[in-house]
């Protein structure tokens, strides 16, 4: 992929990019601003940083090992391709609801719509606090 300029873009997903730690996990969930749909919820809360967190937490109950680590796998890529899309200053954690098998395309979708829902509820809360209401 190329930005507007041709030069290509910094696609990897370093260490930077990922919500890391039993503390930065619990600040996310504390939070409790979280968007779901039947494949994903997605919980998220602001970091102050100039991008966008991830960070995936797979539970027993979508499966094995093997399928768990599948799950992990397919949202970071969809993290990687689509982090253009996503909501700017934000740590989100990505929680797999489904045990089907899941496609990048459906966990694209479903990442980058629920994200910018849960991003756009945090600002009216925002607005809404600064007013008094």
């Amino acid at each position: 992929m190329h930005d507007v300029r041709g030069q290509k873009k910094d696609q990897r997903f370093g260490r930077w990019l990922r919500v890391r730690g039993r503390r930065e996990f619990q600040r996310v969930f504390k939070r409790r601003r979280v968007a779901s749909d039947g494949l994903l919820s997605v919980y998220a809360c602001e970091n102050s940083l100039p991008y966008t967190r991830l960070g995936v937490s797979a539970p027993r109950r979508i499966g094995s090992a093997v399928r768990r680590n599948r799950w992990k796998r397919i949202i970071r890529e969809a993290f990687r391709q689509n982090r253009d899309r996503l909501p700017v200053g934000l740590d989100i954690v990505v929680v797999p609801r489904s045990a089907k098998k899941p496609t990048l395309a459906e966990v694209e979708t479903s990442l980058v719509r629920l994200a910018s829902r849960v991003a756009r509820r945090m600002n009216s809360e925002h607005v809404n606090s600064e007013h008094g209401k």
